[in-house]
């Protein structure tokens, strides 16, 4: 929320809360009670207001203290001097001499001003003068408390409304995280209950798990979508990890596609109905586990089948034990994004995981994708790899370039979705699924001998990770980044760049180069945007050390080097 929607929310609950309690409390009743005095009373039922009449009872009480004071101006000796006692029994001196009295002077206390006494006060209360005076304060107050009730009312006019917040569903708040081989990621289901901590660490708002059911390749009868495979664990094991997820706020959803070892994600075109009719009962099983989505893959040719509806019927229904929003997600590969939007129009799931982004594509294609599905950002979700269940490893050949698309994710109008692995840069081996590297930050033994190659690997994993977490937390935290509305501002074969922005919060530009050459990015908007840049921003995020983090670029041109991705920050001026 901008500065001036925050001052307008102040300045009401200053209002409501502090300035008109306090007049009707306390400074009301003062200025009343000052001029209840009825001239026609005695003295001493004359009615002070609280303030004044504390003034009285100090000025009464020093008049009593005077009063009662030791007049010390004259000091008798009565007392005989030791040294001239008598000796005799009758107690006279020798020589007849007596003990007499003897008056001492005693200097008088410098005159103070102690106030006026009770009487004095209440002779001049009364008087034209002090009348006046408080006539006068009377309306200085009122003028001040009415200029600063004014004031806060101007403040609330002429601030800005503020925008209303779109609807969210938890896929929009944050990184979904894909678990395709649990076995390969911690040896089981077993193994991702314990890895969740690890895993929340990463600020992820939900998990994709498997498939876990058991099925053959290509062979229709065999599938059991309500059993899960022994290899992975059973169902105890999947309900732990739903219950411990769902205490540390992480969703669970269960990939359903049937024929997911096979050549066809739903076996042919002949069984088709079946299947899905497998998997909408599969579905309602799982929903009642507290299961909180299902995916499947091949939208386009699921949707084919008269049996979606049901589906889709399916996952509507929300128990009253389980009040959030069940997610239907679907997979498309090898589409048009004008494909990708019909499938979001009209397919009726939440999320359509596509992979638009493949690195085959250019800069030109890939904006141009971004502005054909921006305004449907919030059933759109981004992956490179992803919808092949594939490592970003395996389409980003380096450290730098694996940044690079993982700050393109994270920023781009959409929800981004990695495969495990991706916040470390886990390299893929041929087609089996690598295994999870854990002991990321754990540091070698103390003179155990250590291979250069696997020491700078460990390193480049622990500051890969520390990257991919600094960009999860900024998206969750950031509104132009979790909602805001997109603005391409430039794009070439190997660049591009682009602007997100949400009302009165920070706006950021990500301009990335995935090219093998340096490239100047022109950043400039459409006149039609109604938008301005100004001519500086701050360096929020950037792959290369050398432009460093806080420090000011201009905005209307930025040379990147090859493979390199910057995050731009600047404030809303109004």
């Amino acid at each position: 929320m901008g500065w001036r929607c925050f001052f307008k929310d102040f300045f009401i609950a200053l209002l409501i809360h502090l300035i008109i309690p306090l007049y009707f409390e306390r400074l009301f009743p003062l200025f009343v009670n000052s001029f209840t005095t009825d001239s026609r009373t005695s003295d001493s039922e004359q009615t002070f207001p609280k303030g004044f009449s504390a003034i009285l009872k100090l000025c009464d009480h020093q008049t009593m203290s005077k009063e009662t004071e030791i007049d010390m101006k004259d000091v008798e000796l009565n007392e005989l001097d030791p040294e001239k006692q008598p000796m005799t029994a009758d107690g006279q001196a020798a020589g007849g001499e007596k003990n007499g009295s003897v008056k001492q002077k005693v200097p008088e206390d410098e005159v103070t001003f102690t106030g006026l006494s009770k009487e004095e006060l209440m002779k001049v209360a009364g008087t034209p003068g002090w009348v006046r005076t408080r006539w006068v304060l009377l309306v200085l107050f009122w003028l001040g408390w009415l200029g600063m009730l004014a004031g806060a009312i101007a403040i609330i006019v002429q601030a800005p409304r503020c925008k209303p917040i779109p609807e969210m569903n938890w896929w929009n708040e944050g990184p979904l995280y894909q678990i395709s081989d649990v076995d390969a990621f911690a040896g089981g289901i077993a193994g991702v209950e314990a890895k969740l901590d690890e895993i929340n660490k990463l600020k992820v708002k939900g998990l994709i798990l498997g498939p876990l059911h058991t099925s053959q390749a290509d062979k229709p009868p065999a599938l059991n979508l309500q059993v899960i495979d022994p290899t992975y664990g059973n169902r105890k094991d999947l309900e732990a990890v739903l219950e411990k997820a769902h205490k540390k706020g992480i969703s669970v959803v269960l990939d359903l596609t049937p024929n997911y070892r096979g050549a066809s994600p739903w076996f042919n075109n002949d069984g088709v109905s079946d299947v899905m009719e497998k998997v909408m009962d599969a579905a309602e099983y799982w929903l009642n586990l507290k299961v909180d989505g299902i995916k499947v893959s091949d939208l386009t040719f699921a949707t084919s089948s008269p049996e979606w509806s049901k589906l889709q019927s399916a996952l509507r229904i929300n128990s009253t034990e389980n009040p959030r929003k069940r997610l239907l997600m679907g997979v498309v590969e090898s589409v048009s994004a004008d494909t990708v939007s019909q499938l979001v129009n009209d397919s009726g799931v939440d999320l359509v995981l596509s992979n638009l982004l493949g690195s085959k594509k250019g800069g030109v294609e890939r904006i141009q994708a971004m502005d054909i599905l921006h305004s449907q950002q919030m059933s759109l979700a981004w992956g490179l790899g992803a919808a092949q269940r594939q490592q970003l490893s395996e389409q980003a050949t380096s450290p730098g370039l694996m940044r690079l698309y993982q700050l393109l994710l994270f920023t781009m109008p959409g929800t981004p979705v990695f495969t495990y692995g991706d916040e470390i840069g886990l390299q893929a081996l041929g087609d089996e699924s690598p295994k999870m590297i854990w002991d990321v930050e754990t540091e070698p033994a103390e003179g155990a001998a250590v291979n250069e190659t696997s020491e700078a690997a460990r390193t480049e994993r622990v500051a890969m990770r520390k990257w991919f977490r600094s960009l999860s937390d900024l998206r969750g935290k950031e509104r132009s980044l979790l909602h805001g509305d997109y603005y391409s501002l430039s794009s070439s074969s190997s660049s591009l760049s682009f602007l997100r922005v949400w009302d009165q919060s920070e706006r950021y530009i990500t301009a990335v180069n995935f090219g093998s050459s340096s490239e100047t990015l022109t950043l400039k908007l459409a006149p039609t945007e109604g938008l301005e840049l100004p001519e500086t921003g701050t360096v929020k995020l950037s792959t290369d050390e050398e432009m460093v983090v806080d420090s000011r670029v201009p905005l209307d041109k930025i040379t990147l080097k090859p493979g390199q991705a910057v995050l731009l920050q600047f404030p809303y001026t109004g």
